[in-house]
């Protein structure tokens, strides 16, 4: 299949619209289910590159979640704790492959901004990686393939109109990438730096101390990065992004947004959290948006004597600005990764407050030595690339 024709582009009104190689190659893609669109292109040929690089940094299988064109989660198949398999809603599927681990991860991380994603693995979708998918909002998947009743499981979704996006693996693209914008052609040399333990060894803090996680933390960072819309900040722990701030013109804003969203994964596996006693029946996107307000600063909207009978069983105390700091006081060793260098200490200080322990920039900032000052203050690594990760 050298091209194919979409329903239009990014939005109804943009027609035509194909995907094609300009070189009048063969599409490296089958789609074996559904009728993907533009969009829906853009998040898979992204996606699929970002895990792509996971795999090849770790050696895990590797997931991510994408919305409009950037990651709202990205993660590595190891295996979930108690506590993260109840906070992502997989507890009831017992022991997880590796694919699927990763998958809960992306998903879980943050779960309103996954919802209706375009998901990308690394692996071959195995069964229990379907069963997943199959139970959650999503407009579609790529992978390199799929089992024969993880297809038929997902062909189920959205009445058989589910996307489902084979890719041809060994493709590689041409060294050279164009992109057109109001009638001029730009072109420019791919991005293939090659993200790896090695990228962090030029530590300029006083604490020099990177563990062998955190390293692996700090290029899942960086390798998100470089497919998330800039300017973009990604916190991680543990092997999976939990914060991603994307498309912010001001740094400070992308720490902030990251660092909300690190704070609220955290604040979703405290006892006050864990729990709650939903209403029976209660569908998945309404118990996360419930929850998302519960920890946040509208918990009103879902604890007034209106709301709440309609979403808990039991009236849930009000969850305290004092308790909510005292809980996120606990949460240490969490790396932190910049598509580009910090301009002012100030994100360092944000940082510091979501646990962060390391932090990967490239560095050149006229305030370079401010921004130190601030880690030295508060004991954080932090690793200077020299490469910026700006994506467009």
């Amino acid at each position: 299949m050298k091209e194919l024709e979409l329903k239009y582009g990014c939005n109804p009104n943009q027609k035509p619209s194909k995907i094609y190689v300009a070189d009048g190659g063969e599409l490296p893609i089958q789609v074996l289910c559904g009728k993907p669109g533009y969009i829906n292109f853009l998040d898979a040929f992204n996606g699929w590159q970002l895990v792509r690089e996971l795999k090849a940094a770790t050696g895990l299988p590797a997931a991510t979640s994408f919305k409009h064109v950037s990651p709202a989660g990205a993660a590595v198949g190891l295996p979930l704790s108690d506590t993260l398999a109840k906070i992502y809603w997989v507890d009831d599927l017992g022991e997880l492959s590796p694919l699927a681990s990763a998958y809960a991860r992306a998903r879980g991380a943050d779960r309103m901004s996954s919802f209706g994603d375009f998901i990308s693995l690394s692996d071959v979708c195995d069964v229990d990686t379907a069963k997943l998918i199959k139970r959650e909002v999503s407009d579609g998947v790529i992978a390199p393939g799929y089992e024969p009743e993880a297809l038929e499981i997902l062909k189920q979704k959205k009445n058989g109109n589910y996307n489902v996006i084979q890719i041809d693996p060994d493709y590689v693209p041409a060294p050279i990438e164009h992109k057109e914008v109001f009638g001029v052609t730009f072109e420019q040399g791919r991005n293939e730096l090659k993200i790896d333990a090695d990228f962090f060894s030029n530590v300029v803090t006083e604490n020099k101390t990177l563990s062998e996680q955190a390293k692996i933390d700090l290029a899942i960072s960086m390798i998100t990065l470089k497919y998330t819309q800039s300017n973009s900040v990604c916190f991680v722990k543990d092997g999976q992004a939990i914060g991603i701030g994307a498309g912010q013109q001001s740094r400070i804003h992308c720490t902030r947004l990251a660092g909300s969203k690190a704070d609220n994964w955290f604040l979703r596996q405290s006892p006050q959290v864990l729990g709650l006693q939903f209403v029976d029946g209660i569908r998945r996107a309404d118990r996360d948006n419930a929850i998302d307000l519960y920890i946040g600063e509208d918990y009103m909207d879902v604890l007034n004597d209106a709301a709440w009978p309609n979403i808990f069983k039991v009236k849930p105390e009000v969850f305290t600005r004092e308790e909510k700091r005292a809980w996120l006081d606990q949460m240490t060793d969490v790396a932190l990764g910049s598509d580009a260098f910090f301009p002012f200490g100030d994100n360092i200080e944000r940082a510091h407050k979501s646990g962060v322990t390391y932090i990967a920039q490239p560095g050149g900032s006229v305030r370079d030595d401010n921004v130190i000052d601030t880690c030295n203050k508060y004991g954080i690594a932090m690793a200077f690339t020299g490469i910026r990760l700006f994506h467009h």
